[in-house]
């Protein structure tokens, strides 16, 4: 990090304890300011330019990062995961861990988190994981309802319960008992509730996503159609954010990692920490593509089954191949073209 004046913020809903070092080192204030824009901006505006602040990513890290931008030279929201320094060593307080906190981010050791600096990007990318955490729970209901079956012997999945005539067989082959079937009821109705919100919510998320120019372009993909699309575009947020896309295929945890240490074999692995939404939407999309048929990436899988790669990894293959063409039409504002698969971002802008 430039020479700078860090600030650092250890956030709570009440207080926030706030740390200002010198590029230096040296503390030069720490006290606990309220939770509020016109506190908060008014102590970092005590500190004398260039100042940084820094904060770790939770529940208010998005509208802290847009609203203190303007009183900073620059704002970090970090990775609390990598900041196990703050946690692990030595005493442990909210006034401790902001100065260690301040160190960390004038030492360079954070990793920052994306944010956007649009307020109607953010909503929409609020949407999106809105979207995906009811989808989770009405499969959590749903897990529930099949595991309550199977106590009696009942084995079904998902879309049985989807049928109303199926729903009637599944209470005929149930013990006698009413305890049993209003306990069925019960969890039945807590489904269909789930279900019908994840119903309404995609709905409305579609009709928002078809105003948006690129997540229309991106629909054009083989195996990508509304809610991948937006998925990808929200959580991405913007193609400038990678260097290049390796970068992007490890944020999506389907790039590959290198392990390696003194005279010791060299691993590879996939990245244990990556962004599990989009991991499973570029996954899902490359396994829809491949059964789709008819297009490169299709092709791209039967090559790569015949040079001898497992089907995992053949998918994982097809999945890059299709991150990377959704980021070079980002790039270069274009729509999709068969002939685009394999080829280099770079080589694209050049005919752009």
């Amino acid at each position: 990090m430039a020479r700078s004046y860090v600030i650092a913020l250890d956030v709570h809903c009440q207080t926030c304890e706030f740390a200002a070092v010198t590029p230096g080192g040296r503390i030069i204030d720490r006290r606990q300011v309220a939770t509020a824009i016109p506190e908060l901006t008014e102590a970092i505006r005590s500190v004398r330019r260039p100042r940084t602040v820094v904060l770790e990513e939770g529940p208010l890290a998005d509208w802290l990062y847009r609203s203190l931008a303007p009183a900073a030279d620059a704002i970090i929201v970090c990775d609390p995961r990598r900041n196990a320094l703050i946690a692990k060593d030595g005493d442990k307080d909210d006034p401790i861990d902001a100065e260690k906190l301040a160190q960390l981010a004038r030492g360079g050791y954070l990793r920052p988190v994306h944010h956007s600096a649009s307020p109607a990007r953010a909503l929409f990318k609020q949407r999106v994981a809105l979207y995906h955490q009811r989808v989770g729970h009405r499969v959590a209901q749903a897990n529930r309802v099949i595991w309550y079956l199977r106590r009696f012997g009942i084995m079904i999945r998902e879309p049985v319960l989807a049928e109303a005539e199926k729903r009637a067989a599944l209470m005929d082959r149930l013990p006698k008992g009413e305890s049993v079937r209003e306990d069925l009821t019960v969890l039945l109705e807590s489904y269909d509730l789930a279900a019908e919100h994840v119903g309404q919510l995609r709905q409305r998320l579609i009709k928002q996503a078809r105003g948006i120019d690129q997540i229309r372009r991106f629909t054009l993909l083989p195996g990508v159609k509304w809610i991948r699309a937006a998925t990808f575009y929200a959580y991405v947020d913007t193609p400038w954010r990678f260097k290049s896309k390796s970068a992007l295929w490890k944020y999506l945890g389907i790039g590959l990692e290198r392990r390696h240490s003194g005279s010791g074999y060299e691993r590879l692995g996939v990245p244990r920490h990556c962004h599990r939404p989009l991991k499973s939407m570029i996954l899902g999309a490359a396994k829809s593509a491949v059964a789709s048929r008819s297009n490169p990436f299709a092709d791209r899988y039967e090559r790569d089954l015949h040079a001898g790669c497992s089907p995992r990894i053949a998918r994982r293959n097809v999945a890059r191949s299709m991150a990377a063409v959704m980021w070079g039409m980002w790039k270069t504002e274009r729509d999709y073209q068969p002939q685009w698969v394999g080829v280099p971002a770079d080589a694209l802008m050049v005919g752009s």
